[in-house]
C-alpha cells in the first residue's frame, strides 16, 4: 500500500502526489528554477511570512579533488553546525553530521539548510538524534532544505526521526535538484505525538512539500497537509490511525529495469508481517517506499533494510548503517 494515495487536490485534501504530466513544461522549469535561485522563495511557496530572515541557516558546498569528496565551503548563521567530516568507507564518500544544538524547534523558528554537491562528489548527511518540533506558542515553525547535486554526484540524506509534539504548527519544504547522472537517496521518519508519554497528535498542523527536479525538469511533486485529530489521520487513504509514517525516495537514471523494484517488493513482503503497512512503487526514475505503523524503531529497521538494497544497486557501495544511527 502507499501512505499517500494520488488524490485530487481540494480543500479537504490531506495529502497528494501531483501528476507531473499535468504540469506544463514551462511551469515545471519555472518551479525548478525558483528552487535553485532563491531559497527563500521555497518557503514563500508555503507561507508568505517565511520571507523573514531565518533564525538559523547553514550552507555547505562539496567537491571532489584528487579522488576525495570533501567539504569545500561552509557558511552558517545561528544554531546550525556540522561536525568535522569523516571517512569511514574511504575518501570516496564524505560523511557529515548536521547538528542543531537546541535539540528542538519552538514556534516561530525558521531553519534553512542548503547542501551543494559538486560533479562526481559523494556525500552522506545524517543527524545525531531525533529532531523535535515543540508545541506551538501561537506561531508557525519553518524548515527549508535545498539539496543540489551536480553531474555524476550523489547525495544520501538520512536524518534520524522527526517527532512532532501535540499542537505543533510546522511547515516544511524540501527541494532536490539533480543534474545528469546524479543520484539521490533520502529518508524521512515522522512520529506524530510522543506516544511513549501517552501523547497523541490531536491538535496542530503539519504542512510539507517535496519537489525533485532532474536537469531543471520537475519529476516529483508531493505535498502533505495534516491536521491533528482530523479525519485524515484515521482514514485508510492517509494515516490509517497510525502514529509513525516513513518515506524513502531514491532517484537515479539507472533505474530502468523491473529487477530492482521486484527485489524491494520481495523484501517488503517479508518485512510486512505484523510490523505495520509497507509498500514500494516506481514512477519512471523515482522509487518511493512508504511505511505506516506505531513504532519508530520498526520504521528505522524497515527503512535501513530498503536502503541496504538501494545503496549497492544505485551507488555501487556496501550499505553500512550510518554511525550516528547506532548511537
Amino acid at each position: 500500500m502507499s501512505t499517500y494515495r494520488n488524490l485530487q487536490q481540494n480543500s479537504e485534501t490531506e495529502a497528494s502526489v501531483v501528476s507531473i504530466d499535468k504540469i506544463s513544461n514551462d511551469k515545471q522549469q519555472g518551479i525548478c528554477e525558483s528552487r535553485r535561485t532563491d531559497h527563500q522563495a521555497q518557503l514563500k511557496f508555503v507561507h508568505p511570512a517565511a520571507e523573514i530572515k531565518p533564525d538559523a541557516s547553514i550552507s555547505l558546498t562539496f567537491d571532489k579533488e584528487a579522488g576525495k569528496s570533501r567539504l569545500a565551503t561552509r557558511d552558517h548563521f545561528g544554531q546550525l553546525y556540522v561536525q568535522k567530516p569523516f571517512y569511514p568507507e574511504g575518501f570516496e564518500v564524505c560523511h557529515i553530521v548536521l547538528v542543531h544544538p537546541p535539540g528542538g524547534v519552538v514556534g516561530g523558528d525558521r531553519l534553512e539548510i542548503a547542501n551543494h554537491v559538486g560533479a562526481d562528489a559523494s556525500v552522506q548527511i545524517t543527524t545525531p538524534g531525533a529532531a523535535k518540533w515543540y508545541r506551538s506558542n501561537g506561531h508557525i515553525s519553518y524548515q527549508n532544505v535545498t539539496l543540489d547535486v551536480k553531474t555524476g554526484g550523489s547525495m544520501e540524506w538520512l536524518p534520524q526521526e522527526t517527532i512532532f509534539f501535540d499542537d505543533a504548527q510546522v511547515e516544511l519544504v524540501q527541494s532536490i535538484n539533480l543534474e545528469k547522472n546524479a543520484v539521490y537517496i533520502g529518508c524521512e521518519i515522522f512520529c506524530l505525538g510522543r506516544t511513549a508519554f501517552g501523547e497523541s497528535f490531536n491538535t496542530g498542523q503539519i504542512r510539507q512539500k517535496v519537489t525533485i527536479c532532474r536537469e531543471k525538469k520537475l519529476i516529483w511533486y508531493e505535498q502533505l497537509n495534516l491536521r491533528g485529530g482530523s479525519e485524515g489521520m484515521r482514514s485508510s487513504l492517509i494515516l490509517a490511525d497510525k502514529t509513525v509514517c516513513a518515506t524513502l525516495l531514491a532517484v537515479s537514471d539507472s533505474i530502468c529495469s523491473s529487477e530492482l523494484i521486484n527485489t524491494l517488493r520481495g523484501l517488503t513482503a517479508d518485512l510486512d508481517k505484523g510490523t505495520g503497512m509497507l509498500g514500494v512503487s516506481q514512477v519512471k526514475s523515482v522509487i518511493v517506499a512508504r511505511y505506516l505503523g506505531n513504532s519508530s524503531e520498526v520504521a528505522r529497521i524497515v527503512m535501513l533494510k530498503l536502503w541496504g538494497v538501494l545503496r549497492p544497486a544505485l551507488l555501487g557501495r556496501k550499505a553500512e548503517v550510518p554511525r550516528m544511527w547506532n548511537t
